[in-house]
């Protein structure tokens, strides 16, 4: 019997438990990749945006900064008054965050004129009624912008972690033919039939890398088990020795891709430097010529 979907309360409570590692961690580190994205979009004073599956904004605040009227929506609440802080904070009153969700969204058809998500929409059990939301929320002629990891091998601090975990306790993964939720999108050819599939026209997309970097071992680890809930989900049935073990293997993984540095853990897809590792992340995004 296949499992069942996750509820939308579930989606809700399983993000808003890791919300606090999310900003503290994960949004300092996309800011960039945000950053980069808006740059392409052109955006102009007064354009209206909607940002969905949010987090606390490494799309929504880059977009708003450019003067944009922006609309971040994001299914997890305690996620939602981090990225509400951080606009008060930068003192950007041109942006609203909202509770909401992606797959149901409470607004008017036609409402804006840039619909975009940054690994929001792509990780979301239902990506086509995500994806349908965003079409029906923006104008005809407007764009819509989705960006997603690229293949795992080229996303080193997701396939370290799930390779260690194949290497300890295989029976703890999906199947193969399974890809986690935040891949679906990885293959080009599969991203751009799926948002054809949904009426979007003049499919373009880019490839974009990013770097970051980890301390060690135990701040990689930090990050991946405070910041998401597939990490946790996939995690917590490994016993004690079992995680200790996953430990052990990841450390060897990261040293090797620091060239032996001590005390050194990569990322993404990587570069290593002096005394951190650095590292590349692949990320794939599409815009595509939005409305209905």
């Amino acid at each position: 019997m296949a499992p069942q979907a996750a509820t939308s309360n579930q989606i809700r409570d399983a993000w808003d438990t890791v919300a606090d590692g999310f900003d503290e961690h994960v949004t300092p580190r996309t800011l960039e990749l945000g950053e980069h994205i808006v740059s392409r979009l052109g955006l102009s004073p007064g354009v209206r945006v909607i940002d969905i599956g949010a987090g606390s904004g490494a799309l929504s605040l880059p977009a708003a900064r450019a003067g944009a009227e922006v609309l971040a929506i994001d299914i997890a609440p305690t996620m939602v008054e981090h990225l509400a802080a951080r606009a008060e904070a930068a003192g950007l009153t041109s942006l609203r965050a909202e509770v909401g969700d992606a797959t149901a969204l409470d607004l008017g058809d036609d409402a804006f004129d840039v619909a975009v998500s940054l690994n929001g929409v792509s990780v979301i059990p239902d990506l086509t009624g995500g994806l349908h939301e965003m079409v029906r929320v923006t104008k005809a002629g407007g764009q819509v912008v989705v960006a997603a990891f690229g293949p795992m091998p080229k996303v080193e601090f997701v396939g370290f972690f799930f390779g260690a975990l194949r290497t300890i306790a295989p029976d703890q993964l999906p199947a193969p033919d399974e890809p986690p939720a935040p891949f679906r999108l990885a293959d080009a050819a599969t991203f751009r039939q799926t948002l054809e599939g949904v009426g979007l026209t003049e499919v373009g997309i880019d490839v974009v890398t990013w770097e970051t970097t980890f301390a060690s071992v135990d701040d990689y680890l930090d990050v991946l088990m405070s910041s998401n809930p597939i990490t946790q989900q996939v995690t917590e049935r490994l016993t004690g020795e079992q995680r200790d073990e996953v430990r052990q293997v990841l450390d060897g993984m990261l040293r090797e891709r620091a060239g032996g540095q001590a005390g050194a853990a990569p990322c993404c897809a990587a570069r290593s430097t002096s005394v951190t590792a650095s590292s590349e992340g692949t990320h794939e995004f599409a815009r595509a010529a939005g409305g209905r």
